[in-house]
C-alpha cells in the first residue's frame, strides 16, 4: 500500500488515512474530471479498485489513472470523436474487432474512461459484467459503468501484473494495441508518458 495521507494532503482533502471515494473523487478531478463527474467516478471506484486490486500499491493506481486520462482527454470524454478517420473507417468491418455487420464500426466505437472498441468487447465485457453490453453499447458512456468495465478489461489484460514492474510501454499497448508485448511506440505515447509522470508523483 502507499502513503494515502500524503496523495490526501496533496489533494488538499483530510488526511484520515482512509481511501475512500471523497479521496478518489478528489483524484480524478486532479486528472481531470470535471466537478460534475468527479463524484460519480469515485463513488464506482470506491468499490471496482478494490475488486480488481487496483489500490494495492502506488502504482498500479497511478498507472490505471493515466491511461484513463490519456484514453478520455483527461476525463472530458467517454464516447470516441467520430470522423471518420481513415483509422476508424478500419472498424468497419473488422474480424480482429468482432465487427460482422454494417455498421458495427460507429456502434461499437470507443466508449468509457478505457475507450472499450469492437463488437467483439462489448460481447465479451457484457457478459462478464451481466450487462447486455452488446444490444446497448451506449450504456458504456455512463461514466461509472465505463470504468468498471475498463477495470474489467485491465483484470482481463493482466495489466497489474506490468504495472506492477512499473513497465508504462506494456501497460500502454495492453490497452492501445491489445498486446502488452508489443514493441512499438503505442499511439499517444507521449501523453501517456505526460500524464503517467504526474501521477505517479503525485501518488508515490
Amino acid at each position: 500500500m502507499f502513503d494515502v495521507k500524503k496523495l490526501q494532503e496533496r489533494l488538499g482533502v483530510t488526511a484520515d488515512g482512509a481511501l475512500g471515494r471523497g479521496t478518489l473523487a478528489a483524484l480524478f478531478a486532479k486528472a481531470g474530471a470535471p466537478a460534475k463527474i468527479a463524484p460519480e467516478l469515485g463513488l464506482a471506484a470506491n468499490v471496482h479498485f478494490r475488486t480488481y486490486g487496483l489500490v494495492e500499491n502506488g502504482l498500479r493506481l497511478a498507472h490505471f489513472m493515466a491511461q484513463c486520462a490519456h484514453e478520455s482527454g483527461g476525463f472530458l470524454y467517454n464516447r470516441e470523436i467520430w470522423g471518420p478517420t481513415a483509422a476508424q473507417k478500419k472498424y468497419e468491418m473488422n474480424t480482429a474487432l468482432g465487427n460482422d455487420q454494417p455498421g458495427d464500426g460507429l456502434r461499437y466505437l470507443g466508449r468509457g474512461p478505457g475507450q472499450l472498441t469492437g463488437r467483439a468487447n462489448y460481447r465479451l465485457y457484457g457478459r462478464k459484467l451481466g450487462i447486455d453490453l452488446e444490444s446497448n453499447p451506449e450504456l458504456l458512456e455512463v461514466w461509472s459503468l465505463g470504468l468498471l468495465a475498463f477495470c474489467a478489461y485491465w483484470d482481463n489484460c493482466s495489466l497489474n501484473e506490468w504495472a506492477d514492474k512499473d513497465n508504462l510501454k506494456a501497460v500502454s499497448n495492453g490497452i492501445n494495441r491489445g498486446n502488452p508485448t508489443s514493441t512499438k511506440d503505442p499511439n499517444g505515447w507521449e501523453d501517456r508518458k505526460s500524464r503517467y509522470a504526474k501521477m505517479k508523483a503525485l501518488i508515490l
